[in-house]
This record gives structure tokens, C-alpha cells and sequence, in this order.
């Protein structure tokens, strides 16, 4: 992907969360043959959202649930992102409540996050009495806020899986099951997404550098344990490996049929309910 001319690394954007530093090791060292080292920045999903609706960046990683209002200026890559089975959002609550949340107050990571409309979606046949407010907090304080009596449930993603009953919390429901059951399709987590105007052939380089970047890691985990453990936030290492074997699989590697038809059925039914804008035709395409 080196080329006489470019003046300028690409500046990109992804969490510090193991199954990002785990995907992007190889592209962000140098170490994917043909291809240089972008600029890398970490940062959580919530800001990343934010970053592509600015148009800040080059590749970003983002919500699936935030793709629908920057598609004009971004495509959608087919590879390097989040999507999967049994790794959906989980409802907490503190054990004895009584899981009823008509009219509570529940912290989300996000307004714009997949985990939100998977959880408005649910919620729309869950929650009859209409959800109270919403809170927008960092996943890293929904789990303390729940405990701590200062909202009544939390949306949680990521690691929190594997944690939240150190919290001593409760699952109230997982929202992926409730995706999964009713739908038959994987669960659309994280998009990859790179400026348009960078161009049909360099977008194509991007797709192969990240593809690239992602089977080195298969191929030699052990390469990238150091760079997953340093941003994984004082992460247990085993919480690490689990959290990489749940949200690194085949589709990030490639969408395929299945994934391109779990995005466009989630964007089709957050539009239906009035969640996201409706996708153009053609928005999907490279």
C-alpha cells in the first residue's frame, strides 16, 4: 500500500479494547507487508461516533447503530469490525429489583450505539409502560452507577460480559438472545469505516491492509499480547483472551451474506421505529 507521493499517514480511530488492538496490531506496527503504519488514536466508541459524524478521521471504528448519519462522507469496509453470535448487550439491574423498568432510569454507552437500538428495539416490546430517562454514561461507569443505586439498570457491552457479577448485578435480559431468537442473524456490533474521498482503489488497499492485519493475528497471537495488555485497561488477561475469542470471528474478517444482511435488517428496523435515518440505496456498497 506504500505509494510514492503520500505525504500523510492515515489518521485512524479504534478503542483500546483487546478485540480492536488484537485486529489492528499488525496494520498500526508497520508489520502487514505493502502497507504503512497509520496514525493511530484510541478512543471509546461513544467519542469515535462523534470523530466520523465531525468527519475527523480517515477510518474509524464506530456503532453500526451511529452509521445510518455519516454514510454520505464514509463507506462501510467489509472486514476489521464487530459482529456476532451470543456476544450481545446485557440489562442489568441490582438482584431483588424488579426487573419492570417502565419509567426508570437506565445508563446506555451511548445514544448512537448498536447496544441502544438493539435495547430500544426490546425495550419498544418489553418495556409496555415507555422506558423512564436515559443516561448516557462510559461503559467503564454503567456497572458502578447500577450498583451504586444511582440509576436503576445499565446497558453494558464489551467485557462486562465476563464482570458484571463481580458487581454483584443482576442480568436482566441480553439483548443479542432477544436479537438472535427473532431474527436468525448475527449480532451487528462495530463497523469500519473510511473516508470515501480517499477513493475506490485506496479504500480496496485499506479493506486488504486491515484483512491482512487480522489473520496475522490469528496466525500469531502472541505478537500482539503485549499491545492488547497495555490498553486493556488493567484487564484481567484471561477476561482479555475470552474477550477476543467472542468478538474476533469469521465476520471480522469478512461481512459476508450474513453479516451485510444482519446490518441492513438492524438499520431497516431502527428506521421503522424511527431510530436512524433510512438507508439510501446503494448505502452499504464500497
Amino acid at each position: 500500500m506504500a505509494e510514492t507521493g503520500r505525504s500523510q499517514a492515515l489518521r485512524v480511530a479504534y478503542s483500546p479494547c483487546p478485540n480492536d488492538t488484537f485486529v489492528f496490531h499488525a496494520w498500526a506496527h508497520g508489520l502487514v507487508a505493502g502497507a504503512d503504519a497509520p496514525e493511530v488514536a484510541f478512543a471509546d466508541i461513544d467519542i469515535t461516533n462523534g470523530m466520523a459524524e465531525r468527519g475527523e478521521l480517515d477510518v474509524l471504528k464506530i456503532s453500526y447503530g451511529a452509521l445510518p448519519w455519516v454514510l454520505d462522507e464514509y463507506a462501510l469496509l467489509p472486514c476489521g469490525g464487530a459482529l456476532g453470535r451470543g456476544c450481545g448487550p446485557l440489562v442489568l439491574t441490582r438482584p431483588g429489583d424488579s426487573g419492570d423498568l417502565s419509567g426508570r432510569r437506565v445508563a446506555v454507552p451511548s445514544e448512537r450505539s448498536t447496544a441502544y437500538l438493539l435495547f430500544r428495539l426490546w425495550a419498544a416490546k418489553a418495556v409496555p409502560g415507555g422506558l423512564g430517562e436515559i443516561v448516557v454514561l462510559p461503559f467503564h461507569e454503567i456497572m458502578p452507577a447500577v450498583r451504586d443505586g444511582r440509576v436503576d439498570a445499565g446497558l453494558v457491552i464489551h467485557e462486562a460480559r465476563f464482570t458484571y457479577q463481580q458487581y454483584g448485578l443482576h442480568k436482566l435480559a441480553d439483548m443479542g438472545e432477544a436479537w438472535e431468537q427473532e431474527t436468525g442473524l448475527p449480532i451487528p456490533l462495530g463497523a469500519i469505516i473510511a473516508r470515501r474521498s480517499l477513493g475506490p482503489q485506496r479504500l480496496k488497499e485499506i479493506t486488504e491492509a486491515i484483512r491482512a492485519s487480522v489473520r496475522q493475528a490469528w496466525d500469531d497471537p502472541a505478537a500482539s499480547r503485549p499491545y492488547v495488555l497495555a490498553h486493556a485497561q488493567e484487564m484481567d488477561p484471561q477476561v482479555a483472551d475470552q474477550h477476543i475469542g467472542l468478538y474476533v470471528n469469521d465476520f471480522t474478517a469478512d461481512l459476508g451474506e450474513d453479516g451485510y444482511a444482519a446490518v441492513r435488517a438492524l438499520l431497516t428496523r431502527a428506521a421503522a421505529e424511527g431510530l436512524v435515518p433510512p438507508l439510501g440505496p446503494g448505502a452499504l456498497d464500497l
